[in-house]
């Protein structure tokens, strides 16, 4: 997720995806509810992610583009495993695991701790025809056996964090906050995850844009037989973690 957009460009691309996705008939009212502060997505009830329309409410996170490029970087890295074995965690509305299973040949499963999130989860895995295994349950709990790579786009903002309002107000903040000025969820998958990986694996994470440094620290404390390295988005900013056994 992403949330360093300024309210001009946030405004401009609001309406124009209203205009652009929302039936004619409905666009007064979609504009009211716009201006009364509700996220353009879950007016429309869907978003384009990757090429596939996934469902969204208030439920799961809005996808963001950052998410986009993780799936994309997370794609070319995994060219080298046959079949590979693949866990989501923190799957939210499902749209990197329908992505990845959608583009790869792999046995995909995804978590995520919320009842209502995997409810959406499901549908769109089945509107977008994509086999995924759904576990419920938090972070690694849920997991059996090994898998050669675990994705993640978890929760990752501390509370004292600040949050532009359309976010806070409408988006789950189960999937925004986290303890430990937003590194809680990466210290307890990186600290757990050697269990559930074979010996050749990619763990590939999006991150906050300051977090980099602290992870790579998580990385050799928990991990010190591997290589990690962050990656930079669009933008510039530090916004992604790979770890590959050395």
């Amino acid at each position: 997720m992403s949330l360093e957009y300024s309210e001009r460009e946030i405004e401009a691309y609001n309406r124009k995806y209203l205009e652009k996705y929302l039936d004619p008939s409905l666009l007064e009212e979609g504009l009211k509810r716009l201006e009364q502060g509700e996220p353009v997505q879950y007016i429309v009830g869907n978003v384009d992610f990757y090429g596939y329309l996934l469902e969204v409410n208030r439920d799961v996170l809005i996808p963001r583009f950052e998410t986009e490029e993780l799936v994309s970087k997370t794609i070319s890295y995994l060219k080298e495993f046959e079949n590979p074995r693949i866990v989501d965690i923190g799957t939210g509305s499902g749209c990197i695991a329908i992505t990845l299973k959608k583009k790869i040949d792999c046995e995909m499963e995804a978590v995520d701790i919320s009842k209502e999130a995997l409810v959406v989860a499901k549908r769109n895995a089945k509107k977008n025809e994509a086999d995924i295994l759904f576990r419920e349950g938090n972070l690694l709990d849920p997991l059996v056996g090994k898998y050669d790579c675990i994705i993640s786009n978890p929760p990752y903002l501390s509370k004292e964090e600040p949050v532009m309002d359309i976010v806070l107000k409408n988006e789950p903040s189960l999937a925004l906050f986290a303890e430990e000025d937003g590194l809680a969820s990466y210290d307890e998958i990186l600290k757990n995850c050697a269990t559930y990986l074979n010996t050749s694996f990619l763990l590939a994470f999006e991150i906050g844009d300051t977090q980099g440094e602290k992870l790579l620290e998580r990385v050799k404390r928990y991990l010190p037989e591997s290589h990690a390295w962050v990656e930079k988005d669009m933008q510039g900013r530090d916004r992604f973690l790979f770890v590959r056994e050395r």
